[in-house]
């Protein structure tokens, strides 16, 4: 696990001291491999795809589909064609919240208060749109789901969740959750765009639990941004319109209706992200070369250690469970989480900083906002030791 793989880790800071990057929730950097792929796509391989019958056309089509098959072996997904290529996590749940047409008034459409907006929007959307009702499950005060056997399925259609909350660290647990939805007989959609990049998914295990929708982006597990994926249940994707029209996306077309090419091409309208796949794809390569059980140990042990150093800080409040994925979420008592944010960046420490885009959960936690860093394996001790060391300066300039 070579730092040395990312050269943007090693840039100058405008402050002159070495760059601790710790907001890889929001986005994880690539290394060269990646960046290399991309620059050999674009340089040696590129046309567009599935149509021309030359020798740059046979290359790039071949990439992208290669592409495809190596991401859905990377989550062990049960068939190369259930994963469709879409701009990342926020399209891929969009897809299914405007295609799946099988909801109705009075049908229940389950969420919890920990979602990301791009797990709660569409919903909202969609509950507007066909006449469901939207309703929450409530979190914890240990920023957990609580007692997972005493949720209660009854009425629900559909039932969306997040594998790992991108502002608790809270690790759902997915299987459990999407047996008991399944069995009252809900369709499932998992959001894993803080999964995908921290540990061992395998999405033929979570389909025979229950798990019929799972989203992921690549910007977060050191992949090019605009490019990521929804892996469907074959039975549902073929009978959902798709998402959008155009080229590629057809069988024939008439006058006044067409009808849809097979999976997954039906939900990839028009010229798709070539390269953006192809660098998915090595991003997903270099990934496995060091071992996602490895990655998966070391983000834990360094939120871990983060939580640990940061509960020690006078009038610092930590968010979330003690067991938990790569982030780790705070407040600072007289100092507002942007200004933190700012003071440590003064000190070549890049963290997040705002309501994380859970407007709701910053309501159930009652703030406005928290400062958040979160963890790749590429982090390092020291760079939490800066962090405690930049949040001393931030308590020594606010006199706290």
């Amino acid at each position: 696990m070579n730092r040395d793989d990312f050269p943007i880790l090693s840039r100058p800071h405008p402050s002159g001291k070495p760059l601790a990057y710790l907001d890889n929730a929001a986005s994880s950097q690539r290394p060269t491999a990646v960046l290399d792929r991309l620059r050999r796509y674009d340089e040696e391989e590129h046309a567009n795809v599935h149509r021309g019958m030359h020798h740059l056309a046979e290359l790039a089509t071949n990439a992208y589909e290669g592409a495809r098959t190596t991401v859905a072996k990377f989550l062990n997904t049960p068939a190369s064609h259930q994963l469709l290529f879409t701009r990342g996590t926020t399209e891929a749940i969009n897809l299914v919240a405007t295609g799946y047409e099988r909801l109705k008034p009075g049908d229940v459409i389950l969420i919890t208060r920990m979602e990301h907006h791009s797990n709660i929007v569409p919903w909202q959307l969609c509950a507007q749109r066909t006449g469901a009702t939207l309703r929450y499950l409530d979190v914890a005060a240990d920023g957990t789901l609580g007692y997972i056997d005493a949720i209660d399925f009854s009425g629900v259609a559909l039932f969306a969740v997040t594998h790992v909350s991108n502002a608790l660290g809270t690790l759902n647990p997915i299987a459990e959750l999407a047996a008991r939805a399944k069995a009252a007989g809900a369709t499932v959609l998992v959001d894993g765009a803080q999964a995908v990049p921290h540990m061992p998914v395998d999405l033929t295990a979570f389909a025979e639990a229950g798990v019929d929708f799972y989203a992921f982006s690549g910007h977060k597990l050191c992949g090019p941004t605009g490019i990521g994926g929804l892996v469907g249940r074959t039975s549902l994707l073929e009978t959902m319109n798709p998402f959008q029209g155009g080229g590629e996306m057809i069988d024939v077309v008439h006058d006044d209706y067409s009808t849809w090419a097979d999976l997954p091409y039906k939900f990839e309208a028009g010229t798709p992200n070539m390269s953006g796949a192809v660098g998915l794809a090595a991003a997903c390569d270099y990934l496995t070369g060091i071992g996602m059980e490895r990655i998966e140990s070391e983000t834990k042990r360094l939120s871990a250690l983060a939580a640990e150093r940061l509960a020690g800080v006078d009038g610092l409040t930590l968010y979330g469970p003690s067991e938990r994925g790569a982030a780790v979420s705070f407040n600072l008592d007289g100092i507002h989480p942007h200004d933190l944010a700012q003071i440590l960046d003064q000190e070549g420490v890049a963290i997040r900083a705002g309501h994380l885009c859970c407007q709701p959960l910053m309501k159930v936690l009652d703030v406005p906002a928290v400062a958040r860093a979160s963890f790749y394996f590429y982090n390092t001790d020291a760079e939490i030791e800066r962090l405690l060391t930049g949040i001393a300066t931030a308590k020594r300039i606010f006199r706290i």
